[in-house]
């Protein structure tokens, strides 16, 4: 990316760690993979009151963008959006996406979306038609999506067809997120990334420990994620060719996922484009409905 000016960022939501990591990224020249082209200048906490991963770390990330950072805090969505020649939506409560984006895209300012996009297929079209009604640029993603274990597997072997994947990694639930959205969208935005759209139907099994779920894509190819709760917290994928499979482990490489991810989400910014096709963010908001509709009655799901 060839960076021509420095914009603004607003940020929108301070009750996760990724606030913290991207600005820092963002801000600070002298941290390792810093990202040009954009520093945060201008925040609004937000918080879920009824999410404790939400409301006990609000008070924390806002101190650290606010002292170590400079980071203006502000009162509102708007008034961030106002003031910004971007936004990153980075709010840990998917829940709240629909409604912090309907306030801030009048503005028409291109947004990041963190993960998940949303947590029902109703709530991301509705997103995903006000950034069409207002024609801002939108882009959402797991930072997995870009590991460059991932990158380099899939850009070093282009002569060879990819026939399915599996992609493994924890999965934790939370009360307040439904299934698998809070931290199956990992694994799913890697299967994506590997095999694209076009998935037609899932199967879910689950107990106490485990997640396991098969989708079927409309061309017969096969992909699957498991999920653990037993303290293993690698991430990866067996990549399956005509003439081979390829095992990434996305732990082993040193350039952090978050700074893959931030560099996509800053070029989209100065683009307008998108890396992610939005019918593709949609699906995989559906596939991971679909898989806890399986996981609820045991019965294959079409998407």
């Amino acid at each position: 990316m060839t960076v021509t000016k420095s914009l603004i960022i607003g940020m929108i939501g301070l009750d996760t760690s990724h606030s913290s990591i991207f600005t820092r990224l963002l801000n600070d020249p002298n941290t390792e993979y810093h990202i040009p082209g954009g520093r945060v200048t201008y925040a609004f906490p937000g918080g879920s009151p009824d999410f404790e991963l939400s409301y006990s770390r609000v008070e924390g990330f806002t101190s650290t963008l606010r002292d170590e950072y400079g980071v203006q805090i502000l009162n509102s969505p708007e008034e961030v959006a106002e003031r910004s020649d971007a936004v990153l939506l980075t709010s840990v409560d998917g829940r709240v996406h629909l409604e912090q984006f309907r306030r801030i895209a009048t503005y028409g300012k291109p947004v990041f979306v963190d993960k998940p996009f949303a947590t029902t297929t109703a709530e991301a079209k509705e997103i995903m038609r006000l950034a069409a009604e207002y024609k801002l640029p939108i882009m959402s993603s797991s930072s997995l999506r870009y590991s460059t274990g991932i990158a380099d597997a899939l850009n070093g072997n282009t002569d060879d067809v990819i026939i399915g994947a599996d992609c493994y990694g924890p999965t934790e639930l939370q009360p307040t997120q439904p299934g698998l959205f809070w931290y199956g969208i990992h694994t799913v935005e890697m299967l994506y990334r590997i095999l694209g759209k076009g998935c037609v139907q899932v199967t879910a099994a689950t107990n106490e420990s485990h997640e396991f779920v098969v989708g079927q894509w409309s061309d017969g190819r096969i992909g699957t994620i498991r999920g653990n709760r037993l303290g293993n917290m690698t991430m990866g994928a067996a990549i399956h060719r005509t003439k081979e499979s390829e095992f990434v482990d996305c732990s082993k490489y040193p350039k952090p996922v978050y700074a893959s991810l931030l560099e996509m989400a800053v070029a989209m910014f100065h683009s307008g484009t998108s890396p992610v096709d939005p019918e593709e963010t949609l699906e995989i908001i559906r596939f991971l409905e679909a898989a806890n509709d399986s996981r609820a009655t045991g019965k294959t799901v079409s998407l």
